[in-house]
């Protein structure tokens, strides 16, 4: 057998691929079905909440004016229906806008914001029932989980994961939905990783990019798949070929991480909630501060400095927001999550406002904050996201305060009651669905293994 040959049987590419396909839901571990069915939950009111966002409505408009009048698939935000690209487009886009969508802390992935809205735009098309919705989102989180962490650390430096490794994700749980064999699988994973794009300069303008990776991976992922059902080819060696993914986008790509414990682990189980709604490189910070300030009875005004340890990704993410002005760059701004931290004891969703961002003592607490490089922390991450501060005071004590696993990570995830309590906040922020309206969703998002189909969530 020539060379050629044995890489095409056994290249990783082509091995997570026939793993994928023939995935079924009777394979799937009661756990990791209750998990996913979490998970789902935590993403609908995401959406919901990024109602009359502007960067949402423009892709709506753009979908209004490019995709059909009425479609088998829900645009959640306004209850419109258009096709599952369209519908997949604006779902993805409106849930990755509050930060509150789901994170893997290994591969620095948001699964959520691209796998859901592409696998419940597809499954409203196909008519699938829960289980096989259930199934097709477990594929799309071990795929985008596994790429993620193949593209390694240096990835992250210029690319959005969830838009390059999101891509993959979409398109391998859609192709499930679509009954793909393994070949076809790969076809559709080759079409995406062809298409995978996201990088991260959009932070130093306050643009709008963020919203748009996620939506056009949940969009192109679908296109992938439904190209590869029809016969439409993809590279073969699309992650780890010579002129492959890891070849133009990482230059610490490990091949064997997209395969290893195939089957034995779960991506969906090592996936945390984000309790804060903000940048996730934020949380483990903002932890350790209110622990330091509940713990040893301080109050804002008598804190003179912070100063967080960090890991080197929350630099190269957070440290270009220095004077936040918009509302999404306040997410992403250290200081300013603290600030809240310190004088709200709280970083929700209903926090990050234009009135909020020009609070003179919110600024001025965001003003004693720096961020640190710790090489400790750094050799931790991105398996685990230590949170560490030192905080000053006014009459000149120093604490030190610890956080080893931040809240909503798999070892202190939420709880079921506080996953419906997220999402009746999140359903309420801009009126983006009614107590009732949310109440059905908890109610089919809890039943949703046994749902005959996943078709109207929120329209009659």
């Amino acid at each position: 057998m020539t060379t050629e040959t044995t890489t095409k049987t056994t290249g990783e590419t082509r091995q997570l691929a026939s793993y994928l396909a023939g995935l079924r839901f009777e394979d799937i571990p009661e756990a990791v079905v209750a998990r996913t069915e979490e998970l789902f939950l935590d993403w609908i009111p995401s959406a919901l909440a990024g109602r009359n966002a502007r960067p949402v409505e423009a892709l709506e408009r753009f979908a209004q004016t490019m995709g059909p009048e009425d479609g088998p698939s829900e645009i959640l935000v306004s209850r419109r229906r258009s096709s599952p690209l369209f519908a997949a487009l604006v779902n993805a886009a409106s849930s990755h806008v509050v930060e509150q969508d789901d994170v893997h802390n290994e591969s620095v992935f948001h699964p959520a914001t691209v796998v859901f809205p592409a696998a419940l735009a597809a499954a409203q098309q196909t008519g699938a029932s829960g289980r096989d919705f259930i199934t097709a989102s477990i594929v799309g989180y071990e795929t985008g989980v596994r790429v993620g962490t193949f593209l390694g650390r240096s990835h992250y430096q210029t690319f959005h994961t969830t838009g390059t490794a999101g891509t993959l994700a979409a398109a391998a749980a859609v192709a499930h939905l679509l009954g793909a064999n393994a070949e076809t699988m790969l076809q559709a994973i080759g079409s995406a990783g062809t298409q995978a794009a996201g990088l991260w300069e959009f932070l130093r303008d306050a643009a709008d990019s963020k919203q748009l990776h996620a939506a056009k991976a949940a969009a192109d992922g679908l296109l992938a798949a439904y190209i590869a059902r029809d016969g439409f080819t993809g590279a073969t060696h699309i992650l780890e070929g010579k002129q492959g993914m890891a070849a133009g986008m990482s230059s610490d790509a490990d091949p064997a991480r997209l395969v290893e414990e195939l089957g034995e682990s779960w991506a969906v189980l090592d996936t945390s909630f984000k309790f804060h709604a903000s940048c996730r490189h934020t949380h483990p910070a903002a932890d350790a501060l209110l622990r330091a300030m509940q713990k040893n009875g301080l109050a804002a005004d008598r804190i003179s400095r912070v100063r967080t340890q960090v890991h080197g990704a929350a630099i190269d993410v957070l440290g270009p927001v220095t004077d936040p002005r918009t509302v999404h760059q306040a997410k992403f701004s250290m200081g300013f999550v603290l600030a809240l931290i310190a004088l709200r004891g709280v970083a929700g969703i209903e926090d990050f406002t234009d009135e909020s961002i020009r609070d003179p003592e919110l600024r001025a607490f965001h003003d004693r904050v720096e961020m640190v490089f710790d090489p400790e922390i750094d050799a931790a991450y991105p398996r685990r996201w230590i949170g560490l501060v030192e905080v000053e005071t006014t009459d000149g004590h120093e604490f030190t305060s610890r956080v080893e696993v931040p809240k909503g990570d798999p070892g202190n995830p939420l709880s079921r009651t506080e996953i419906e309590d997220k999402a009746r906040r999140l359903a309420a922020f801009r009126d983006g669905a009614s107590t009732d309206e949310i109440g059905r969703v908890i109610e089919r998002a809890w039943n949703l293994a046994h749902e005959p189909d996943v078709r109207d969530f929120l329209g009659a």
